[in-house]
């Protein structure tokens, strides 16, 4: 949040002008190159290996963390972010079921199952899933079920996804009311994505 306020971005700032993507990493600094510090997982993955080799940084405030890895010229500034980033871990890791929500706009395009997938396998690896029509089902139960429900709402923009169904809730992005009750079965999750027109 205190870096890009969660958007990949292409740019840098003030501080660092060749600073870019979600960390504002910067490849001058040795974060990787162009490419690898625009990819989201490579950037995470980065700041989480940089961050294993800080002495008892479970022992530290999340802000003087994240500042012993990302060297900001605003060190406190990351505090201002923490309820907002705890909420976003414990709902996008599933344990917060229905924490997220999302109102969107209709999708521009049509939804693509395959590319939905291979954001999945990005996210959790490999989980069991498979493209049906116009959506996705994943086989997954409790934190699984929810985290990959709220990962699809959270991408709901750029995937096209128009419905996501779980254990008994729906999201669906038409009627913006957030999170309803709904006869979705228990063990999978559904995620409907836009269908051509």
């Amino acid at each position: 949040m205190q870096e890009s306020k969660l958007r990949n971005i292409a740019h840098g700032d003030v501080a660092g002008p060749d600073s870019r993507g979600l960390f504002q990493q910067r490849p001058s600094q040795g974060w990787g190159t162009l490419e690898q510090v625009m990819d989201p997982y490579f950037a995470t993955n980065s700041f989480y290996n940089a961050l294993v080799k800080i002495p008892d940084y479970e022992l530290l405030e999340i802000t003087d963390a994240a500042q012993r890895v990302q060297r900001s010229a605003f060190p406190r500034a990351y505090a201002d972010h923490e309820d907002m980033g705890r909420a976003f871990a414990s709902a996008l890791s599933g344990q917060s079921p229905e924490a997220l929500s999302c109102i969107l706009r209709e999708p521009e395009q049509a939804g693509d199952p395959a590319a939905v997938l291979d954001g999945l396998g990005g996210a959790f690896g490999s989980i069991p899933a498979s493209g049906e029509g116009s959506g996705v089902v994943v086989d997954a139960s409790g934190s699984t079920a929810w985290a990959v429900a709220q990962w699809a709402v959270a991408n709901a923009k750029s995937q096209s996804v128009t419905q996501v169904d779980i254990d008994g809730r729906t999201w669906n992005r038409e009627d913006r009311k957030g999170w309803q009750p709904s006869d979705a079965p228990s063990g999978q999750v559904t995620i409907t994505l836009a269908a051509a027109s």
